[in-house]
């Protein structure tokens, strides 16, 4: 299903493309601009596992070693790049239990929460853009209104952080009645580890109720996408274009959205129709947009990937290990 939708979605953003030309704007990229982009867009994975490390608490709450979770972090987006369906958050999730006293459900849980965050804040900033006067209100991408987009997504991580807040809070009252339902309707063997899983789970729900740890999250993950944007905001001058700088919020948004499709590993297809769609909003032509995607994906694509093996082999993990990670015993 992943490589039906790549494969869509790259003949959607290639269709009318001049191939010519867009060798052409490559060449003629900026290349100090271009070094600039993804230098911006991989200092993000540092400001990931320092996040992290806010979210992620060890045995009694104890901090965790910052080296670990970002050993782990660059495992996880490697594996995001080189394996299919999003394994990278898996694979995240086992790497951090293999290098430290965490279980594999907290991790992942930990995870689920950056997620929430994450979305919220690319949510708000992408409201930034649409609010602009100058925007026009009715845009759409893909038949969508990128309004209503903002909206549903706005109203859905608020729903999952709700739903977190209220478990956090009272995970024993959560965690009894869900292993009620497991018992009532599957075998007792199986309802036990569910329930087991959930208490994992709830741990890594922790950071919800900690404001300090909870205002540090917000705090990094919003100068972690005013990072990532401003590599989208330092590509448009690489590039030549003449998209404003919130356009960078708009786009990083339209982006979020769009990896959340089912694809090939590194998003292939999603993020160039992602910024196809996005760049004709402010009068890109199509060749000048793709070119622009290519240089952005190709360019952040490999540090974080060469990180990820780096990291990986220093802990002495295998692939073959990662594409497994969904199996792993707590």
């Amino acid at each position: 299903m992943g490589l039906v939708v790549t494969l869509g979605l790259l003949a959607w953003a290639l269709h009318g493309v001049d191939a010519r030309a867009l060798i052409d704007h490559l060449r003629r990229a900026n290349p100090w601009l271009m070094l600039e982009t993804i230098a911006l867009a991989t200092c993000t994975f540092p400001l990931r596992a320092i996040r992290w490390r806010l979210i992620l608490r060890g045995t009694g709450g104890s901090p965790l070693p910052l080296g670990s979770l970002w050993h782990a972090t660059a495992i996880g987006f490697m594996a995001n790049n080189l394996l299919p369906v999003r394994a990278g958050e898996l694979a995240r999730a086992y790497a951090a239990r293999q290098a430290l006293p965490v279980r594999f459900t907290t991790a992942l849980a930990s995870i689920a929460v950056e997620r929430v965050f994450d979305g919220l804040l690319l949510v708000g900033l992408f409201t930034v853009a649409l609010v602009v006067p100058s925007f026009p209100r009715d845009a759409m991408i893909g038949g969508v209104r990128l309004a209503g987009l903002a909206t549903a997504g706005a109203a859905m991580f608020a729903g999952i952080l709700l739903l977190a807040l209220l478990v956090v809070h009272r995970p024993a009252a959560w965690i009894a009645l869900l292993g009620r339902v497991a018992h009532a309707v599957l075998p007792a063997r199986l309802a036990d580890r569910v329930t087991h899983l959930a208490e994992g789970l709830v741990a890594g729900l922790d950071v919800l109720k900690r404001p300090g740890r909870f205002l540090g999250v917000v705090a990094w993950s919003l100068l972690l996408w005013l990072v990532n944007a401003a590599s989208f905001a330092v590509c448009f001058r690489a590039f030549g274009l003449g998209v404003p700088a919130e356009g960078a919020f708009l786009l990083q948004g339209v982006i979020g959205f769009g990896v959340a499709l089912p694809s090939s590993p590194g998003f292939v297809g999603v993020f160039e129709a992602a910024t196809r769609g996005t760049l004709a909003i402010y009068g890109v032509d199509a060749t000048r947009a793709v070119s622009y995607a290519v240089a952005y994906h190709i360019g952040t694509f490999f540090p974080i990937t060469l990180l990820g093996l780096a990291s990986l082999s220093r802990m002495r993990l295998h692939l073959a290990e990662l594409r497994s990670a969904a199996a792993a015993e707590d």
